[in-house]
């Protein structure tokens, strides 16, 4: 991770310390309708189908529960249009939100956005380019005159629209980033927000995420649903959090609506941000970081979120846990191997090496002490020729060089300070080498003197090199400690690796059981009914649901005119 950060320039927010407003988070939390809960439960048997018949991909797949699952969270009519509007749904508590602040900052015409990715308006936009023509009347924000109208052109963006509308806001005021289809159009409704003839603007995060400059008079910001991108969402923040907003607080609002699939998906995004701030930090990085990636819930989380187990959810949290606790003791595990195998192979083969180069060093070494080279005193052997003069001796050893006719062949130059010389070709240049007990090598040049310095530097570099290999042998012995140490100490999490395994088994053994209807006596006792009271959910049972009936409900395909046909599109 280190060398990362050696790589990357990483350049975050609190580095830049750029002059933008204080951003206040504020988390609206709203309860679910029966309807929804009934919904969530009809979701949780989908994905239990899935698990028992393996059902073919294309029929259901958990991406396909996942999603249902999402758009349920949002607005229960999104999967039903049958359904009445939920007085207390987070799309309610949105209006209510952006009214109430509409009101506040009219003097200032403060602006606020509102960020949903699902149940889009296309409808209109789509249905004059299919047509071929305008539509019959203009287009002002009336609602449509049937009920299969007000359904085929159902969505959030329209609903949000009409209820700010009929609270008191102008329509002129609302906008949608989809009815601006080219950039002269973008630039003229981001003008308008910007000086506050727009004053609430919808749209989805690939809309109305980078490159929207709105910024100017943004007081809050709505987030009706969660992305799957933790991009997503600092692409939204991004939008208010700007430099160039005349406002020093803004509120950013969040909407959940519980027991259902927005839990999860939130606290998915915030695992990946966890994930990716792990590496894109002003701090130093963590040696290791988890990967959390994924856009279909499991059948347990599908399943803890219809019935409200915690046990499925503390097994969830288990399997991760254990996984990654076996990773540790894995590494710890193959980590100890090698510590071993360095013990007894690695450390006392170097430090026998050492100790051999450092006999060979002191041998060398004393060889040259009992032949000190003196400045009035010169002497060299080179070609059976014993100079006493260094011009002279450096002048026979170039000569030696041009002589040479085998560049393969070594030829036995001479001798100096006790050592044996040699002269060699490694095809670029000529080397002199001096061996008893090691080889001292020096490179030769043009330069005569030169070359007998070279030559006697090479052997002066004796007592260092000795300095340098006992330094070393007294490291490899220390590393040689500690290394036995390394292998035999106990991985640090052992204890709770078992105690988190053993209760991973308990909860798999138990929740096997109650899927096979084999659990505890006092479950049994709980989960099945007295004779008369089955006879009594029998009798209820044969009662029409109208839960059910609505869950079940599937949209007729009535033969319509084209222009219902692109509202019908229009619904999700």
């Amino acid at each position: 991770m280190n060398l990362w950060k050696e790589a990357a320039d990483i350049q975050t927010a609190d580095m830049l310390k750029l002059p933008v407003p204080e951003a206040e988070y504020i988390t609206i939390q709203t309860e679910p309708s029966e309807a929804q809960k009934k919904m969530v439960q009809g979701l949780a048997e989908r994905a239990e189908k899935i698990r028992r018949e393996k059902i073919d991909p294309s029929i259901d797949n958990m991406l396909k529960i996942t999603s249902d699952g999402r758009k349920l969270a949002l607005d229960q009519r999104i999967m039903n249009p049958l359904l009445l509007d939920d007085p207390g749904s987070k799309v309610n508590a949105c209006v209510e939100n952006v009214f109430k602040i509409w009101q506040e900052s009219t003097p200032a015409k403060g602006t606020q956005l509102i960020f949903s990715d699902l149940s889009t308006p296309k409808g209109r936009a789509d249905q004059k380019k299919e047509n071929g023509k305008e539509a019959e009347g203009p287009d002002d924000g009336k609602e449509p005159e049937t009920g299969e109208e007000t359904i085929m052109e159902a969505s959030v963006y329209e609903d949000i629209r009409k209820k700010l509308i009929v609270k008191g806001i102008p329509a002129e005021e609302i906008a949608f980033i989809h009815d601006a289809n080219t950039e002269n159009q973008k630039a003229e409704l981001f003008a308008k927000v910007r000086s506050g003839q727009v004053r609430v603007l919808l749209g989805s995060t690939q809309k109305m995420g980078a490159g929207t400059n709105v910024q100017t008079k943004l007081i809050a910001s709505h987030d009706l649903d969660c992305p799957w991108r933790p991009a997503d969402l600092e692409q939204r923040a991004g939008r208010i959090v700007r430099r160039g907003n005349e406002n020093d607080h803004v509120k950013i609002f969040r909407y959940v609506t519980k027991g259902t699939f927005d839990a999860y998906t939130w606290g998915l995004v915030e695992s990946k941000q966890k994930f990716i701030g792990q590496i894109m930090t002003s701090k130093s990085p963590a040696r290791s970081i988890e990967d959390v990636d994924a856009t279909a819930l499991s059948y347990a989380e599908v399943k803890m979120l219809a019935t409200g187990d915690q046990r499925i959810k503390e097994k969830m949290d288990l399997d991760i846990q254990v996984t990654k606790l076996k990773m540790l003791k894995s590494n710890h595990t193959a980590q100890q191997y090698e510590m071993q195998d360095k013990v007894r192979g690695y450390y006392p083969n170097k430090i026998k090496e050492t100790e051999l180069l450092i006999d060979c060093l002191k041998a060398d070494l004393l060889l040259l002490e009992a032949h000190p080279a003196k400045e009035d005193a010169f002497t060299m052997e080179v070609m059976g020729t014993v100079y006493t003069d260094r011009k002279e001796a450096g002048q026979a050893i170039v000569a030696a060089c041009r002589l040479m006719d085998d560049p393969d062949k070594d030829v036995e130059l001479g001798s100096y300070r006790g050592f044996p010389m040699k002269l060699c070709f490694d095809g670029t240049k000529f080397k002199v080498t001096m061996k008893q007990h090691l080889t001292h090598t020096a490179e030769l040049s043009s330069d005569v003197v030169g070359n007998i310095t070279r030559i006697n530097n090479a052997l002066e570099k004796i007592p260092l090199s000795l300095k340098n290999h006992q330094e070393n042998l007294a490291r490899l012995h220390t590393e040689l400690e500690s290394a036995k140490e390394e292998a035999e100490r106990p991985f640090p999490q052992e204890e709770e690796l078992a105690e988190k395994s053993a209760r991973l088994t308990e909860l798999n053994t138990v929740l096997d059981n109650e899927e096979k209807g084999h659990g505890s006596g006092k479950e049994t006792l709980e989960e099945e009914p007295a004779p008369e009271e089955n006879g009594r959910q029998e009798g209820a049972a044969a009662k029409p649901s109208i839960l059910k009936s609505l869950k079940e409900y599937e949209r007729p395909a009535p033969v319509i005119s084209d222009r219902e046909k692109s509202q019908e599109r229009e619904v999700i």
